[in-house]
């Protein structure tokens, strides 16, 4: 199965390149790696490491997070996270305290929403936490004047 990954990253690395208009010379100066090896990972037939993937995503300027993700390093769904959390910490026209307040705001959203979403088997039963049920509370209240 990790071959199968590291076919899909090749793959993917070649469309990227591709895409950059770069010739697999080009891309393995521009990353630091060798031609030979370049054009092994790309083939399938080599699994670079993380540093690796990080230089040839700097080189082709797109996400080392996404290269992650291909070769299987690191998950899907936790690529929107990493993601998130480095455009925030990129973004040259905040400061450093406002980029750390973002994160803190990002994590205790994220963290409020997992907790919804454990408790969201629990929606579907009769006076749930939905918004049905907050309207049908209101209906029930009597009116104030």
């Amino acid at each position: 199965m990790a071959s199968l990954n590291v076919g899909n990253l090749g793959e993917y690395l070649r469309e990227q390149r591709r895409q950059a208009q770069l010739s697999l010379r080009q891309l393995a100066d521009a990353a630091g790696v060798s031609n030979p090896y370049l054009s092994q990972i790309e083939r399938g037939l080599r699994k670079p490491s993380a540093d690796i993937l990080q230089q040839l995503a700097k080189a082709l300027r797109i996400s080392a997070e996404t290269l992650y993700v291909q070769a299987g390093i690191l998950d899907e769904r936790d690529r929107d996270e990493v993601e998130t959390r480095a455009v925030i910490l990129s973004d040259p026209s905040i400061n450093e305290r406002q980029k750390q307040v973002l994160l803190q705001i990002y994590d205790a959203f994220r963290k409020e929403n997992a907790l919804e979403a454990d408790e969201a088997p629990g929606e579907d039963a009769p006076g749930g936490s939905g918004s049905a049920g907050s309207a049908g509370d209101d209906a029930a209240m009597p009116p104030t004047n």
